[in-house]
């Protein structure tokens, strides 16, 4: 048996055998990425490999393969053309076969899939999108929802994720904040390392088990004005100390890749950035991963950032930054042989990226378990379980943002509600970016939902469409003014739409039933690269609202969205305001949940959501000298960070310190009690926030620090407890590290970063 074959052998010396046994052909193919759904056809039950892709093997190799297992509109594979889990499973077994067997050296393919909010293939679990996740500030339940993530993924062969996102948002204009947990870092610190943990497990060679990727790193969520992959504007100190955390954190919790920004920082695309790929990630924190490109970032260096003089050059300077495989390959793949061949590119470093990409391989357990189980993957995938949890996750993310004299929950025995707006009965409007294509019945919609909960009395629900998300069109209104008449509540579901052309057609306005027409009108308005002007609600849905409040009907607005909406006349006018963000498959079911009562909502913002988009960026965590008001008004937000109501009330008593005093290396203990009040049982989450009083660099007025969700029944009093230290004391100084200044600082706990109560904490040196 050859060394690298040898599973007893230490991971180090495997790879360096292997390395060494290796032409520059097979060095270079490893470092490339094809897409993989241009590797097989798939016609009348059977896949066969294209030939294109057998060639590639025997000419060289492939070093990993993306999106084998991915639909949607991009890939062009369909419900019709696409895999079952099953069939899945034996695509990747197909072509892992073919690569082994006729490949010189039988160096597996990496499977590398999307997995966001739930792996992107047929047949696979749709869960609420991360911006829904964080609002559930549920570590523990997102660590679970993760787990199922990697178990539907690996069941089908894929090995690595290109998840989680961890951008720190700024500015919501961006289309791709629904792929994200929030605007605080410290929150999504906690949700990258539940992350990392969930997708990985114990083992990275388990069967439940895939590499995450940390992306996009760094700065993406702070683009100049909101536009996609735009220019970064910002300093050292902020990048040290609020963007780069999350990822700092995730690396610290094992994460195996990492994946760079398309964007530049002060005139540095990340993509070739050695201060943050070498210095930083690798040097200061010990990152031994891969890292990988972004789709077309190589291409991007000298077409767009134009730092390269030609693909070549934009090879040469990746790989010497840093980079280690290439998403697509098309750089990688025409020009790295070449390279070193003419002397410009030192094989040395062309070995440093191939030993990392299969260090990666060997500890994924790749060359010992290459196939994946046809059987356990159609068992697998899209269980009940994660069916269940996906509705979990959907009614925990729920923020119910007004609720004017109790007017929720809704009575499940009397009245007839009108359910109304583009996104009623709409399934993939509900689901978000990066999804596959979905049988109608697989998708829960808020009409399917109450009509779910009023099944013996369906006569009680009625239903219209009233208008779409986008376009002018009121041809709808009068049926929706006539169905909203008739009814005793109304409630009006609207937002935006990041659903891509799955060739649903449209909608009758009139009728509410599907109709396809050569000119599908696209409701999209949120999702990768559409990027707003403005945050009002798309199209003529404010007016339709507008219309419909004239009846008198109580009105309950029901958003599903990717972004903040700033709308102030909803926010006046509406009797309650519940913010479900999208919620995936099961969001109908449980928005329904919460509309009625059967749960209580217990969502909290993590981004703040301003009056008006003049007001951007209003991200809690600004610096005190940013201002108080405009002209116009002032400069605080709608709805703040950490904002969200329940059926209940919580009361916070009784702040107290173990110790006001501490050393500027030692902690404290800081505790609250926090009682139910209400009459309903509920969950609260217990938010902390420090203040550095006075410090010698600014600092923002509060900042996260830690957070608890507690359920309590009525009546019920818990004490809840923080430890206040080093970790959360500390800020990068005027040297750019990390400092406990003594002096005072202000300890708070509360509702959210508007409704706390606070204790004095002193610092000293000695």
């Amino acid at each position: 048996m050859l060394l690298y074959k040898d599973s007893s052998k230490p991971i180090p010396e495997r790879v360096e055998h292997l390395l060494g046994l290796m032409t520059l052909e097979e060095k270079a193919g490893q470092l490339v990425q094809p897409f993989g759904w241009q590797t097989y056809e798939h016609k009348d039950g059977e896949i066969k490999l294209t030939e294109a892709f057998k060639e590639q093997v025997k000419s060289g190799g492939v070093g990993s393969l993306y999106g084998v297992l991915r639909a949607d509109p991009w890939t062009g594979v369909t419900l019709e053309t696409g895999l079952s889990p099953r069939e899945g499973a034996e695509a990747v077994n197909a072509i892992q076969r073919y690569a082994i067997e006729n490949s010189r050296l039988g160096i597996p393919i990496l499977i590398g899939e999307e997995c966001s909010h739930g792996h992107m293939a047929i047949g696979a679990t749709v869960f609420p999108v991360p911006l829904s996740l964080g609002s559930t500030w549920n570590v523990e339940l997102y660590r679970e929802m993760c787990r199922a993530v990697a178990r539907e993924t690996r069941a089908q062969g894929g090995a690595v994720t290109y998840s989680p996102v961890l951008d720190v948002v700024r500015d919501p204009r961006w289309g791709r904040t629904e792929e994200c947990f929030g605007e605080d870092a410290y929150l999504i610190s906690e949700m990258a390392v539940a992350s990392v943990e969930g997708l990985q497990g114990e083992n990275l060679d388990g069967e439940d088990s895939v590499a995450a990727t940390l992306k996009h790193f760094v700065g993406y969520g702070s683009s100049e004005g909101g536009r996609n992959a735009g220019p970064v504007h910002m300093g050292r100190r902020e990048l040290l100390e609020v963007d780069l955390l999350p990822f700092r954190k995730a690396v610290e919790a094992g994460a195996a890749s990492i994946m760079p920004a398309y964007n530049e920082i002060d005139g540095v695309p990340c993509t070739t950035n050695e201060e943050l790929l070498d210095d930083i990630l690798r040097g200061e924190w010990g990152f031994d991963g891969m890292v990988i490109t972004d789709c077309g970032a190589i291409d991007m260096l000298a077409s767009g950032h134009d730092v390269a003089e030609d693909g070549r050059d934009a090879a040469i300077q990746a790989i010497r930054a840093g980079i280690d495989m290439e998403m697509s390959g098309v750089m990688f793949g025409k020009h790295l042989v070449e390279a070193v061949r003419s002397g410009q590119l030192e094989e040395e470093v062309l070995d440093r990226a191939v030993r990392r990409v299969l260090t990666l391989k060997f500890r994924l357990g790749l060359f010992e378990r290459p196939y994946a189980d046809p059987e356990r993957a159609e068992q697998v995938i899209g269980s009940t379980e994660h069916v269940e949890l996906a509705r979990k996750l959907a009614s925990e993310g729920v923020v119910l943002l007004k609720n004017k004299d109790g007017v929720l929950p809704l009575s499940a025995d009397a009245g007839t509600i009108a359910v109304i707006g583009p996104n009623a009965d709409v399934g993939y409007n509900q689901l978000g970016d990066y999804t596959s294509p979905q049988p109608k019945s697989k998708v829960t919609t808020v009409l399917g939902g109450i009509r779910s909960k009023l099944a013996n009395t369906p006569e009680r629900v009625l239903y219209a469409p009233g208008c779409r998300i986008n376009g002018n069109s009121r041809e709808g209104f009068d049926v929706a003014l006539s169905c909203a008449a008739k009814a005793d509540t109304v409630v009006m579901v609207v937002g935006g739409s990041s659903a891509r052309d799955f060739g649903e057609g449209t909608i009758d306005l009139r009728t509410g039933a599907s109709k396809v027409t050569d000119n599908a009108e696209s409701d999209m308005d949120c999702g990768e690269g559409i990027d707003r002007m403005n945050l009002n609600l798309s199209g003529v849905q404010l007016e339709l609202i507008q219309e419909i409040h004239k009846l008198g009907k109580p009105l309950v607005v029901v958003y599903i969205n990717g972004r903040p909406i700033a709308e102030p006349w909803i926010d006046e006018h509406a009797d309650a305001i519940l913010e479900a963000w999208y919620p995936g498959q099961e969001g109908g079911h449980a928005i329904a949940d919460i509309l009625f009562g059967d749960v209580n909502p217990s969502g909290r913002l993590t981004i703040s959501i301003p009056k008006h988009v003049g007001q951007v960026p209003v991200y809690y965590h600004g610096k005190r000298s940013r201002g108080k008001r405009y002209l116009e008004g002032d400069s605080q937000p709608r709805y703040p960070f950490g904002y969200g109501l329940s059926y209940t009330e919580f009361t916070y008593n009784n702040i107290a310190l173990e110790s006001d005093t501490i050393h500027k290396d030692g902690s404290t203990k800081v505790t609250v009690e926090v009682t139910n009040t209400g009459e309903r049982a509920g969950a609260e989450v217990v938010q902390l926030y420090i203040t550095d009083v006075a410090s010698k660099v600014t600092r923002p007025a509060k900042e996260l620090k830690g957070f608890r969700k507690i359920f309590l029944q009525p009546g019920e009093t818990q004490t809840v407890e923080f430890t206040v230290g080093p970790e959360q004391l500390q800020y990068i100084g005027q040297n750019y590290k990390p400092v406990v200044e003594p002096g005072e600082f202000r300890v708070h706990v509360g509702k959210n970063v508007n409704d706390t109560l606070s204790a004095k904490l002193f610092v000293r040196e000695d």
